[in-house]
């Protein structure tokens, strides 16, 4: 299979070009500025071109005729502002509007044009659904939306966008929901990645964490872009789908794995207490339409993240 990734240098961007290549695809992708991170194989960066591409932005029509000459089969379309507080409060901020909404729009209507017909696969977010309970924390994909923050609304008006063109006939699309997911090489603006950080910086400062009592979906990267690609390959057009594991963990529990872990312990300093709950993911539509599973332990993801920031840290 031929396949586009827009947003390929991001963080889940870089796990799927791996996964891709490793299942036999031709990989192309774009990302902002045309390059790869720190960190990723050589033997990705090798065998897919990547060039840049300001979703913001029409696209080039050099990369169009580049892309239309690729022919994809599939386009992932990871390109989007993934960090929460980055995306405004109450009301998504003009950039994450940019982004997060009108750069969806663009990729549609990239994918519209291609004699390829490629099948479009969105990376949403379960921020899309409205707030759930403690009592009743697992949402399916037709649970009640209603995103409250700006990170959420933009990215449920990405859906929007999708949506609207597969009705239209104008696409092939499904959509991914994907929940919370961690993995090496994340930015340590994230909850597993800041704590690891903070851990191999040397010195016995406290450990500041934002929440001892956060119950989350938490997911390994990697099992993601697999369901991903699962999605593409068999998933049914135009359907949503949550991407997460399933399991609900308090942050506090993962915060003493990871001492475990590390084998070391330190003083906490929790920022803002007080029980938060994020919603967890009702998986058995995605288990029953592909023959994904979720198989990376979360002990395994701590222990990699740790690794990494560990050798950040001796590095020059």
């Amino acid at each position: 299979m031929r396949a586009l990734i827009c947003g390929m240098a991001g963080f889940a961007g870089t796990y799927l070009a791996e996964h891709l290549l490793q299942s036999g695809d031709e990989v192309m992708g774009t990302s902002l500025r045309g390059t790869w991170p720190a960190g990723v194989a050589r033997s990705v960066i090798d065998r897919a071109p990547i060039f840049a591409w300001d979703v913001r932005h029409p696209l080039p029509e050099q990369a169009r005729r580049r892309i239309a000459d690729f022919a994809p089969q599939a386009i992932y379309h990871l390109a989007a502002i993934s960090v929460p507080s980055a995306c405004g409060i109450d009301e998504p901020t003009e950039e994450a509007r940019q982004v997060n909404v009108h750069g969806t729009a663009a990729v549609v209507e990239l994918a519209g044009g291609l004699a390829s017909r490629p099948r479009l696969l969105l990376a949403s977010s379960c921020y899309v659904y409205a707030p759930v309970s403690p009592a009743q924390p697992t949402v399916h994909e037709d649970s009640p939306l209603g995103p409250q923050r700006g990170y959420g609304k933009s990215k449920l008006l990405a859906e929007h966008a999708v949506q609207a063109a597969a009705q239209a006939g104008r696409i092939d699309a499904v959509i991914a929901r994907a929940f919370q997911h961690s993995g090496p090489r994340q930015s340590p603006q994230m909850i597993l990645p800041d704590w690891a950080s903070q851990l191999t910086a040397g010195g016995d400062e406290p450990l500041r964490i934002v929440c001892r009592d956060a119950y989350l979906d938490l997911s390994d990267v990697r099992d993601v872009v697999r369901a991903y690609r699962g999605l593409v390959v068999d998933g049914k057009s135009q359907t949503v789908y949550n991407v997460g594991s399933g399991v609900c963990q308090r942050s506090g529990d993962l915060l003493e794995q990871f001492f475990d872990v590390a084998k070391c312990r330190r003083e906490i300093v929790e920022l803002q207490p007080g029980r938060r709950q994020h919603p967890i993911a009702d998986i058995s539509r995605l288990m029953s339409h592909t023959n994904w599973k979720p198989i990376i332990p979360i002990k395994t993801t701590l222990k990699d993240i740790l690794e990494y920031w560990q050798q950040r840290s001796e590095s020059p």
